[in-house]
This record gives C-alpha cells, structure tokens and sequence, in this order.
C-alpha cells in the first residue's frame, strides 16, 4: 500500500511511503519479501529445520521464528553474544521468538564472526543435526529474488525509490526490478563503504547509488533529535518508523530535499521495510537513559 505523505516541500517534490510493514503483523516489511522464497527451497529441499544468524534486537531473528512456526519449520537461532542466554526474559525480541518455538545457539562475539566458515556450520550441524541455513539478516539470491517483487506497476511514475540498507538484498532487489529512468538510493545503517562490494554481488544494474550520511553514529545508534523526528513524523502522518533503519532513511531524505539535492518536480518513494517489533527493545534502552520512548502504536 502506497500513503502520501503531506509535507509542503518546495521545488513541487512529493513523497510517498509504502507501507511494507502492513504484510504482515510479525513477518513484516523486507523480511518477508526475503523469506518468502527461502522457505519454499526449504520445504522442496525437504528440510525440517532453518537456522539462522542475528543479534539481540534482530528483526531477522524474530521473522524467522514466526515464520517457522506458521509453516511447519523447527528454527535455531545463533544469537551473537553469549552473555544473553539468561536474559531472555528481559529481552522482547529473544522472548518472542522463544515463545514462538526458537531454539537458540548463544555465542561469543569471536566465534560470531566465524559463522560463514565451513568447521563452524559443520560444528552446529554435529551439535543440531541437517538444517537449511538462512544467512545472517536473510540476504542470498532467493532474498533478492523476493525483494524484487517490492516494487509494482504502479511505481513506476517515482523518478527515485529510497530504502534503508543493512546487508544489501533489499536494494539489490529494488535495482533489480526498478522502472526505466528510476534512482535508487540506499541509506546504510552501518558506517563504512563495504556494502557497495556486497550490492554488487547481486545487483544486475547501475542505477543506484548510497548516501552515507545518516547512520547517526552507526548500526543501533540514536539520539533525541532522531527519536524527535520519528516521533513527529508519527504525529504527522500515523505511520511508525522503527530507530535503526526506515526512521534514519526517512530522515535522510527529507534533509536532502531542504538541502536541494533533488530536483524540482521530483516524485519519491519511501520503502517501508518494517522492523517496528524492535521498537520495544530501543525504548527499554531509551527509558534507562531517561531519553524519550519511540511511538509506534496507531
């Protein structure tokens, strides 16, 4: 779904926003764009079991235990940091994802590091038996197949599409499928340029481009002028905006357009890629910090 978002802007610019986070209530946004073809190899592959690599907070690693559950799959999760294993109630994302049938794996942040290695994945299969293994943040070539089926008919009056990106499918999926003469933009939620080696990977075209600037500090970052924004832009328009990718891309873009880098006349569409389940989590950490809470609820 496509929302209109109304703000006077000069230069005649119009944003919309779509509203991938409306898929699904727990399977939202590019997750399940990337695990929808996932899951089918899975089940033609036989397998009972996916497993799968995340953080505290990780969006990936609660879609994932949704989704496992609703199709009839037993998932693992390898969860980066070993000292969380007892504090799973204390945590809304690792809580949700148990009560929905997640196993877990809790490693130290050195062996996390390890988890593409060949002796690692042998090591968890001798420990967790045959599993069809979904790569960290859920980025392969059936994750890109799936997010380009973002972008429909009706997208292709936009002249740029903007997303967040954290390990590259879902611009890759974007580039892939976007309209002739369309910009995409990617709006890293981590500092540094490696991602650009990561797109490429899978991104048949070069009509992209990221713009490195609003990653407030790095992955997981916040602070109360991003909080405020998101908050006023909730106020302003209903739509919430999860801290660590959309709300930083959304902000992005409107600083852009008050700084005219796009031209007059410009037609631009948001991704919304969902993530809104890690708003609990962002706002535990805000309230011992005596920041303000995150809005998410219509």
């Amino acid at each position: 779904m496509n929302q209109e978002i109304h703000i006077n802007f000069k230069n005649d610019i119009s944003l919309t926003i779509k509203r991938e986070d409306l898929i699904h209530p727990f399977i939202s946004g590019n997750k399940f764009r990337k695990l929808k073809y996932n899951l089918v190899q899975a089940k033609a592959e036989n397998h009972k079991t996916v497993l799968t690599y995340g953080g505290a907070f990780s969006n990936h690693i609660a879609a994932v235990a949704f989704a496992g559950k609703e199709y009839g799959f037993e998932t693992i999760g390898v969860i980066r940091g070993e000292e969380l294993f007892d504090k799973i109630e204390e945590n809304p994302t690792l809580k949700f994802a148990q009560e929905n049938g997640m196993q877990f794996e809790f490693v130290s942040r050195e062996e996390y590091r390890l988890k593409s290695e060949a002796f690692f994945i042998e090591k968890l299969k001798d420990k967790f038996g045959d599993f069809y293994l979904v790569p960290e943040g859920g980025t392969n070539t059936l994750a890109v197949k799936g997010c380009e089926e973002i972008l429909t008919a009706e997208d292709s009056v936009f002249n740029y599409v903007c997303c967040a990106v954290g390990t590259g499918g879902t611009i890759s999926g974007l580039i892939n499928s976007a309209y002739a003469d369309q910009k995409i933009l990617g709006f890293p939620a981590l500092k540094g340029d490696f991602l650009k080696d990561e797109i490429r990977i899978f991104a048949k075209k070069d009509n992209w481009d990221l713009i490195s600037d609003y990653h407030f500090g790095g992955y997981g970052k916040i602070n109360l002028e991003l909080i405020e924004f998101i908050n006023a832009f909730f106020d302003a328009n209903q739509v919430p905006l999860d801290p660590i990718y959309t709300g930083k891309m959304v902000f992005g873009v409107i600083d852009l357009i008050h700084k005219d880098y796009f031209p007059a006349h410009s037609k631009i569409l948001l991704i919304h890629t969902g993530g809104l389940q890690g708003i609990d989590g962002m706002n535990l950490k805000l309230m011992q910090k005596k920041l303000p809470i995150l809005k998410k609820n219509v």
